[in-house]
Formats: structure tokens, C-alpha cells, sequence
């Protein structure tokens, strides 16, 4: 296990420095962020040349990258175009988003996994039908009507919810949007768990514990549900980074100034800074996530061993 994990985390170092790159380079041809920076009017020559040595946009690419990256390493994302440190904005949204993430990834969990499991042993009834055409009503509708619906409804209409989630973005206040945010996610991870389930239930180890005559509840979840969770942890496990990255439409719904909230006001106001330091945590995020996933797969399935 331990050559292996560090195998992993040496791979993980040219992944992270590709991925950072090539969000380098396309930040930075959005447009001029200059241009942003003197609103609808056009910065004069002497304030652009000015605001360029600031920020050293006058430096080569290249330039600006490595010395981003070397900046990078010793805790220094640099500074947005208002004047605020990148690591303070970083501060205060990435612990909202977080929580937000977990309420989500617990909602995948407890009701996603659940209900597969449960309409797994029952693949072809009716209410297994019923579910699979629910899942698919979810996955079909956008996040941002979702989410807009339970606003008017649980928030407007019937007052059960605030329909704005304030500064502190507590747990409580989470649920109905980390609910928005895994809708689809939850989908998947039902219809995905259904059906490993489905196909587990007939393989030969699940008859030969049936055999035995152990029961039913040990033969599900000491054997059938174990090995059918592999692919379930897998999409959750890539679909952490995804939440926490993807959360721009549930965060804006609902007023949530995570970290969805700052990509957007990053990319609204052409800051290269905010936008390219907030994607690189998020890259580490998707590095890591996906490795302990990896990590998790031996203590699913014993027969699955790193050498």
C-alpha cells in the first residue's frame, strides 16, 4: 500500500502542473482584464501600462505562469483586482461550499444508495419502474429549475424556508440547496447502485452465501452491497470536485457567496487571479478525492490489493 500511495501522489504532481497550465492559458485569453478594471470606459495608455506592471501582465506568459506557480507554493494565490488576497476570499467560501458539498454528498448517500439498494432487489416490479422514471424526470430537468421551484415554493409560497441563505450559510440553512445541488448526482448514483446491485444478486459468491444459509441481511451488506458499492464510490467520489467546482447556478439561486459565488464574480470581472486560484485548490480537491476512491477499493473488495 505505501509504494503505491506514493506512486500515486508522484503521478499527481505532472497532472497538477498540466491541469494548472492549461487553466492558465485560458484564463488568461478571456480578454483583457485591464479592460475590466476601468469598467465600460477604456483605460487610458499611462493607467493601463500602470495596472499591467501591477499585476505583471507586461511579463511573457510563460513568465507570468512560473512565477504564479512559484508564488503558489509558498501559500501565495496573489491578489484580486479589488485590492482583496486571493487566500481571504479562499477563507471565507471555501468552508461554505464544503458545507454545502457534504450536506450534498450525504443526501446521495443516505437516499441514493438506499433507494438503489432497494429497487436493486426488486429489479422489473412496479414501484422499481416508478423509480427509474422519477430518476430520469430529475436528470432530465435543468438544476436551475429545481432549484428556482423550491425557492417559490418552500420559501415564497409556504414560508417553511428562508429563500436566501445568509452570511454564515449554517447547516440547517444548507439543506433545501445541497438537496438542489445533488439533485441530479443522486439520480445517477440511485440508478447506478440499482444496477450493480441487480447484477451482483446473481453472481456465484451471493448464491454461495445463500447456500450456507447465513442471513439475508449479512448475505446484502457483507457481500452483495461491498462489492457493489465500487462503482458507486468511484462517481462519488469524482463528483466531490464536481459539486464543490459546479455549484455556480445553487449558489446564485440562493444568494451563497461560496466558492461557485467567486468564480463567477471572478470571471464576470475578467480577475485571472481569482478565477485561476480558486480552479487550482479545486484540481487538488479532484486529485485527492480521487485517490483516496482508490484507497477505498481495497477495504470494499479484499481482493483488491496495491502492490
Amino acid at each position: 500500500m505505501g509504494p503505491y500511495v506514493v506512486r500515486r501522489l508522484l503521478q499527481m504532481v505532472p497532472v497538477f502542473a498540466g491541469a494548472t497550465l492549461l487553466i492558465f492559458l485560458m484564463v488568461n485569453v478571456m480578454g483583457d482584464p485591464v479592460a475590466g478594471l476601468c469598467g465600460e470606459r477604456s483605460c487610458d495608455p499611462a493607467t493601463a501600462a500602470r495596472l499591467k506592471q501591477e499585476f505583471g501582465l507586461d511579463q511573457p506568459l510563460w513568465q507570468q505562469y512560473l512565477t504564479y506557480m512559484g508564488n503558489v507554493f509558498t501559500g501565495d494565490f496573489g491578489t484580486a483586482f479589488n485590492g482583496q488576497k486571493v487566500t481571504e476570499l479562499m477563507a471565507t467560501s471555501f468552508p461554505v461550499t464544503l458545507r454545502l458539498t457534504i450536506v450534498a454528498i450525504l443526501f446521495e448517500i443516505a437516499i441514493g444508495v438506499t433507494l438503489g439498494v432497494a429497487m436493486g432487489l426488486r429489479r422489473g416490479r412496479p414501484v422499481d419502474t416508478g423509480v427509474l422514471l422519477v430518476t430520469l424526470v430529475v436528470i432530465s430537468v435543468p438544476t436551475f429549475v429545481t432549484g428556482l421551484l423550491l425557492q417559490l415554493l418552500l420559501g415564497v409560497e409556504w414560508g417553511w424556508i428562508k429563500p436566501s441563505v445568509s452570511w454564515q450559510a449554517g447547516f440547517d440553512e444548507l439543506i433545501v440547496p445541497g438537496l438542489v445541488l445533488a439533485s441530479v448526482s443522486l439520480a445517477y448514483v440511485t440508478r447506478l447502485t440499482r444496477t450493480s446491485i441487480a447484477e451482483n444478486a446473481r453472481a456465484d459468491y451471493v448464491r454461495t452465501a445463500v447456500a450456507k444459509g447465513l442471513p439475508r441481511h449479512r448475505v446484502i451488506v457483507r457481500h452483495l452491497l461491498r462489492n457493489s458499492l465500487i462503482p458507486v464510490v468511484t462517481f462519488i467520489g469524482a463528483d466531490v470536485g464536481f459539486l464543490m467546482g459546479g455549484a455556480i447556478v445553487t449558489e446564485r439561486i440562493f444568494n451563497i457567496h461560496g466558492v461557485g459565488y467567486q468564480l463567477y464574480q471572478g470571471i464576470l470581472r475578467q480577475s485571472t487571479q481569482t478565477v485561476v486560484g480558486f480552479v487550482t485548490v479545486l484540481v487538488l480537491v479532484f486529485l485527492v478525492a480521487n485517490l483516496l476512491v482508490d484507497l477505498l477499493y481495497a477495504v470494499l473488495d479484499p481482493r483488491i490489493r496495491y502492490a
